[in-house]
């Protein structure tokens, strides 16, 4: 929750973060004033980012590259692992080598690829699906972000693993289809490693130069070491400080902590988040079953998103402008 002196503050401002959630994507100039008083409003929580001649040669078109993952009734495939990194206490990330050094994983946005594992006293394999970190055009590998979990049979195999290991996948399962702006603003609620299909989301849109969709980042952790490939958002704020934004939750905050500390709140979203009102925006989930409950209600199944419930249905969103990761 909010440091109450903090939030009082804040308030006579909350109406300048509001118009920067509301307006459409700038075109140009500097709007800084604007970003810093954003961030005031919540207590500081936020990082703002976001020819040739006629004689020239006939070049023929490249051929598409090879995909590793090729859907359909492909099933799985075995990959090995490579390399292994320590993230934090509870986090690694998993290098795999693709079948051949030339592929990509072939997966698209947005999609993720399903492991699976059986251990040689269980009666039935594990399956569990990974959105990859690595870049759709990276060649030769995929790297999966885990994170740990005490009661989880798949993370705990993960962590287990050493290089030369191989784990079994397949792919990639489709989740939202994205095309470039088809929103004009879209904000992405995430907790734990809830953030790795928005990740995938983000690069995908700012890798395109000719998407101009605007994107807001509100992110739950435990502890500040928690916040999962922070670096790579702080780049996307540093590159795009007009059209990404970020704010960051933390339920066990230290005293240096300049954001909000407790849970992802109405007061927050309601503040940060594009209107409900506005025609054409969309909002992500992603993150543990509590943050879910809470935010959006969970899902029933990876077909059916269920009912629209929680802090989003009380702001006035409508179930077809929230999607369920």
């Amino acid at each position: 929750m909010f440091a109450r002196s903090a939030f009082r503050a804040a308030q006579p401002l909350k109406s300048q973060a509001r118009r920067y959630a509301t307006e459409s994507a700038p075109k140009g100039g500097s709007n800084a004033l604007l970003y810093a008083a954003g961030a005031a409003a919540i207590g500081g929580a936020g990082y703002w980012y976001f020819g040739g001649s006629s004689a020239a040669p006939k070049i023929e078109a490249a051929s598409p590259p090879k995909v590793a993952f090729a859907g359909g009734d492909q099933g799985f495939i075995s990959l090995k692992l490579s390399e292994v990194e320590n993230v934090n206490h509870n986090t690694k990330r998993f290098r795999f080598e693709l079948p051949e050094g030339d592929m990509v994983s072939g997966l698209h946005i947005a999609s993720a690829i399903l492991t699976k594992y059986k251990g040689p006293n269980d009666e039935k394999a594990t399956l569990r699906p990974y959105t990859p970190i690595s870049d759709e055009s990276d060649k030769g590998f995929i790297d999966l972000l885990v994170k740990k979990y005490p009661d989880g049979p798949m993370s705990t195999h993960l962590h287990n693993m050493e290089p030369g290991q191989r784990l079994d996948m397949k792919g990639p399962l489709p989740k939202y289809k994205w095309e470039e702006n088809k929103h004009d603003h879209i904000a992405l609620i995430a907790g734990g490693t809830g953030i790795t299909p928005m990740y995938q989301l983000a690069r995908a849109i700012f890798n395109n130069p000719n998407d101009k969709t605007k994107v807001t980042l509100v992110f739950g952790n435990v502890t500040e070491q928690d916040i999962l490939l922070k670096k790579e958002f702080e780049h996307l704020e540093n590159t795009y400080p007009q059209r990404f934004r970020a704010f960051y939750v933390l339920d066990k905050p230290p005293q240096s902590w300049p954001g909000p500390g407790g849970f992802i709140t109405k007061d927050l979203l309601k503040t940060v988040l594009p209107e409900p009102k506005e025609e054409n925006v969309k909002l992500f989930v992603c993150g543990p079953p509590g943050l879910m409950k809470a935010i959006s209600g969970n899902k029933v199944s990876p077909k059916d998103q269920g009912e629209l419930t929680g802090i989003l249905k009380e702001l006035g969103y409508k179930e077809d402008q929230v999607y369920k990761f």
